[in-house]
C-alpha cells in the first residue's frame, strides 16, 4: 500500500547482508581517513536498497554515511541532498547527529537561518556532547542563537 513503511526485514536476507558489508567496508575506511574511498562504499550500498528507497530504514543510516562523507570532502550542497533524503527517511527526523551534519552543511553553503534551525534540533537532541569532535565554529554560531537577548 503507498505511504506505508517498508520494515528493513523486508529487504532479502543477502541484500540486506551486503548493504551491511559495504557500510562495515565504508566505515573502516572513514576509521582510516579515507572519505572518498569509505564514500564508494557506502554509494554502492545504496544502490542496493530497493524502490521505493525513502520507505527502508537502510536509507536513513546509508543516506547519513554519504552525506557525513560528502561534508568530511567539502562538498556541502551534495552533503545537503543526501542528509535531507536520510531525515526524510524513516526514523531519520530527530536523529541528532543528521541535524548536526545538516546544520553544519547550510552554515557552509550560506544559510545561517536553516543551519541555526538544524544545529538547534542537534542540539536538543544531543546536547553539546555531540559537537565535541566538531569545529568550535558550529557550537560558537549556535550559541549565538541561544543566547538570551539583552535589550536593556
Amino acid at each position: 500500500m503507498p505511504g506505508e513503511e517498508h520494515p528493513l526485514s523486508e529487504i532479502p536476507d543477502e541484500v540486506h547482508e551486503r548493504i551491511q558489508a559495504l557500510c562495515a567496508e565504508g566505515d573502516a575506511l572513514a576509521e582510516k581517513g579515507d572519505p572518498a574511498a569509505a564514500l564508494r562504499s557506502f554509494k554502492a550500498a545504496f544502490q542496493l536498497i530497493p524502490e521505493p528507497w525513502l520507505e527502508y530504514e537502510a536509507t536513513t543510516w546509508v543516506c547519513t554515511a554519504i552525506g557525513d562523507m560528502l561534508f568530511q570532502l567539502g562538498e556541502f550542497s551534495r552533503a545537503r541532498a543526501a542528509l535531507v533524503d536520510a531525515v526524510s527517511a524513516p526514523g531519520g527526523l530527530g536523529n541528532p547527529f543528521i541535524h548536526l551534519r545538516l546544520g553544519q552543511c547550510e552554515f557552509e553553503l550560506g544559510d545561517l537561518r536553516r543551519a541555526g534551525d538544524e544545529l538547534a534540533r542537534a542540539y536538543m537532541g544531543a546536547d553539546e556532547e555531540l559537537f565535541a569532535d566538531e569545529d568550535p565554529k558550529y557550537l560558537r554560531f549556535l550559541k549565538t542563537l541561544l543566547k538570551p537577548r539583552q535589550d536593556a
